[in-house]
């Protein structure tokens, strides 16, 4: 029997492996691109460069404007998930702590909202926002605040059932209020269904071509995926430099993800399962 174990560990550790390494090999194949020049790109893709020449990432954050247009991304992505994680989490709670029909309802409605394909409401909800000049980043964050939404109450209210109404009364006799309860008893206990919302909402926000292209107009408020274009003309396709600002781009959400790996699994399953 332990034999028997061994291997089926052995097995299961081989095929992990073997499966991030088919996962890895597109990034690996980025990042060594992002060191050649645009020829030799063309002439094998698959080799090694010949050497280490960091002009490509040079070239690339000064055509990407890059401290602008981070900053522009960073701040639709932070601001978006602030007001997605207490809009819905607030929801949530609220939903969750009453039994009412009416409750159900609404609940019912918001997760319908899952339903929704972005592509159905693209082109009303874009007429809509500039027909109120509510266009660029105000605009996108409340945009995304209300695509994103049903998701996130979807989760908090998952892990909120797992959560027993005694805290709450507990609260109650000490004197506390419903908002009290929410924000010092209640909230803290859902981090890992919080972190696995940013998580998933970042990769979104900060990767984000289609949205940011509809209702950004104006040059100075361009997110990073928008600059990306710079490299791709009509003639003209500068390869290595986009692959450098990929390289770039790409390396915020990894690290995000590398501190913040641990709660994500508890957090789906909080919200998915309970």
């Amino acid at each position: 029997m332990k034999t028997k174990r061994a291997y089926k560990k052995i097995a299961v550790i081989c095929t992990g492996i073997i499966f991030s390494l088919i996962w890895f090999y597109p990034f690996f194949l980025i990042v060594i691109n992002s060191f050649k020049t645009k020829a030799e790109i063309f002439q094998n893709t698959l080799s090694l460069p010949k050497g280490i020449d960091f002009s490509n990432y040079t070239t690339a954050i000064d055509k990407l404007d890059f401290l602008r247009s981070a900053m522009n991304s960073l701040l639709i992505t932070v601001g978006s998930l602030i007001l997605i994680i207490f809009v819905s989490s607030m929801a949530a709670y609220a939903l969750s702590r009453n039994t009412s029909r009416l409750s159900g309802i609404i609940y019912f409605v918001i997760a319908i909202g899952l339903l929704i394909p972005f592509q159905g409401i693209m082109i009303p909800l874009i007429s809509l926002f500039g027909k109120v000049s509510m266009l660029n980043r105000p605009g996108l964050m409340i945009m995304y605040l209300g695509l994103a939404t049903s998701m996130a109450t979807f989760m908090y209210y998952g892990a909120l059932r797992g959560v027993p109404k005694s805290l709450d009364e507990a609260a109650i006799i000490d004197g506390a209020s419903t908002f009290q309860i929410y924000w010092k008893v209640i909230f803290p206990l859902l981090k890992p269904t919080t972190v696995t919302i940013i998580v998933l909402n970042s990769l979104w926000f900060w990767n984000d071509y289609l949205l940011p292209s509809l209702s950004i107009n104006k040059e100075g408020m361009y997110t990073i995926p928008l600059k990306m274009f710079y490299f791709f003309g009509e003639f003209n396709k500068q390869w290595h430099l986009a692959l450098a600002a990929l390289v770039i781009v790409i390396l915020p959400i990894i690290i995000l993800f590398i501190l913040l790996q641990k709660h994500v699994v508890k957090g789906i399953s909080d919200g998915a399962v309970k």
